[in-house]
């Protein structure tokens, strides 16, 4: 604390006024690296307020409404055989359930199946097949949404993917918010729960926790929710008919839009924690790539879509809906534009360490220092959101930043016994500390704050290369799991550019998905 004292009043003796006007701005810009944490442990003490803000009160456990399950497929053989019965399994009054899967023209098995599953299930499972489809998700729906609202017996739909399991009383704890006619749409919570978990499904497992558990209970808070999950969004009819009977199919995330345009039209959108369903999700860093880059440019063409030059909805207030909180529009740009406030930040630190290493050493502290602490503390407080998740990626959630970042955090944390380490380390080994190193070490971690990207870059590059097929894992875990995803969203910024075609590509999956 000292050091940081001494940095706020030391004059700048022998320094031009021009010159040291350009450090402070570096010093500023590199402190905006830790907006995006700062914002997030707020998020994570508005959850505090989660009692008062949970709509349960406000629920009735005795709605039963009848709702049609919607499911687009493709070549879904490996998930349908088993999410279909585990539908008609679910604890509702089966006379107020059905299940109606729109076969986007399959070329497996999965008409058969369907036609298996439509005999076993006579009236509860429909099979409305589009010979003519390949046109992507959100087409797909629609297909199946037209159809459905042709007649009037669905009073609510939920959408949701062919691989996705819900737990036996998951659809009850939905619809029950419905009873509430000021809401037009819930979600659920879905967890990663493949059967055979690896690194990276346990990285996501942790991440949606993080995602849902705490960031949606926090929107909960605020009365504005960024998105329903694509696998579990559960729509009254009178929402539906409001947003025209179809979903948006200009952009990549039209759950998304949904959400935004739900809003905007003054019905709420609710996260119900209580709500659980299992997915699969990719295990590899290719798979990953894939099915991010997709939401990643969804997530830019919806901020294009609703946020324009001025923040549009994001900051401005409304009597309508509550999208323009400054929290909620602060915690979506600096998500969304995290990559490039890394760069900002790790690129003003290089400069400033050439112009003023006093400077640059105290804004690494303080940089790293809130952004350490932010990291412990969301951790944490993520992993007693849920035992089972806690139980199953306590090591993910600790290396999430990866080990290179979390070396430097402990550099920043506890100064004296890492340098003590690194001599009794530096002595075993027979070599000595230079001043040389220290720069090249230094200048290593300053740069390492956007480098880190690059890396993970690399690793996806190598995976899909086919060259690392047996040390994935160890690479992930020591570039990290968030600069990963970083490295997407910057992807995603070059295909936006570049204008790259919308496609929608499913993520391939198995239906290797175990009991929560």
């Amino acid at each position: 604390m000292s050091s940081v004292l001494g940095f706020l009043v030391e004059p700048a003796t022998g320094t031009s006024v021009a010159l040291e006007v350009v450090q402070w701005i570096l010093v500023g810009l590199v402190l905006l690296g830790a907006v995006p944490m700062v914002s997030t442990v707020y998020q994570f003490l508005l959850l505090l307020r989660t009692p008062r803000h949970d709509h349960y009160q406000d629920c009735d456990p005795d709605f039963l409404p009848r709702v049609v399950v919607l499911v687009p497929a493709w070549n879904e053989i490996a998930v349908l055989r088993y999410s279909v019965d585990a539908m008609m399994a679910l604890d509702y009054p089966p006379e107020r359930l059905r299940m109606a899967v729109v076969d986007d023209g399959s070329t497996d098995g999965t008409p058969e199946l369907l036609d298996g599953k439509v005999s076993q299930y006579p009236g509860r499972v429909l099979n409305l097949r589009r010979e003519n489809g390949g046109q992507g998700k959100a087409h797909t729906l629609n297909h199946g949404l037209t159809l459905l609202l042709e007649d009037d017996w669905a009073d609510a739909v939920l959408i949701t993917d062919a691989d996705v399991v819900f737990e036996p009383t998951s659809v009850r704890r939905m619809v029950r918010h419905l009873a509430d006619e000021r809401v037009g749409a819930v979600t659920a919570f879905i967890l990663e729960a493949s059967k055979r978990p690896n690194t990276m499904n346990r990285y996501i497992g942790y991440e949606y926790t993080a995602a849902q558990a705490a960031s949606r209970r926090a929107q909960n808070v605020v009365g504005a929710q960024g998105c329903l999950a694509g696998g579990a969004q559960l729509h009254s009819r009178a929402n539906l008919l409001e947003l025209g009977g179809a979903i948006d199919t200009t952009t990549l995330a039209e759950d998304t839009v949904t959400t935004f345009e739900t809003q905007l039209a003054g019905r709420a959108v609710v996260f119900d924690g209580n709500a659980r369903c299992l997915a699969e999700e990719p295990g590899s860093v290719v798979g990953l790539w894939k099915q991010r880059l997709r939401w990643s440019r969804g997530n830019i063409q919806v901020a294009k879509r609703f946020g324009g030059v001025t923040g549009g909805v994001f900051f401005g207030r409304s009597d309508v809906h509550r999208l323009g909180g400054l929290w909620f529009g602060l915690q979506w740009f600096t998500t969304l534009l995290l990559p490039v406030l890394m760069i900002i930040s790790s690129t003003s630190l290089v400069i400033l360490w050439f112009i003023s290493f006093g400077k640059a050493e105290i804004a690494f502290e303080i940089l790293w220092v809130t952004n350490a602490f932010g990291w412990l503390f969301t951790t944490i407080y993520t992993l007693s959101l849920d035992r089972w998740v806690a139980r199953r990626t306590w090591f993910q959630a600790f290396t999430f930043p990866g080990l290179v970042n979390i070396v430097i955090i402990v550099a920043a944390l506890a100064p004296r016994p890492t340098r003590e380490l690194r001599d009794w380390a530096l002595d075993r080994l027979g070599m000595t500390w230079s001043a040389g190193l220290a720069d090249t070490l230094t200048l290593f971690a300053y740069a390492w704050v956007a480098l880190c990207m690059v890396a993970a870059w690399g690793l996806y590059r190598l995976e899909k290369a086919g060259r690392l097929p047996k040390v994935q894992s160890v690479l992930l875990v020591l570039i990290g799991y968030g600069p990963l995803l970083c490295a997407i969203t910057f992807a995603a910024y070059v295909a936006e550019a570049r204008g790259a075609a919308i496609k929608w590509e499913k993520t391939e999956k198995t239906g290797a998905v175990g009991p929560a």
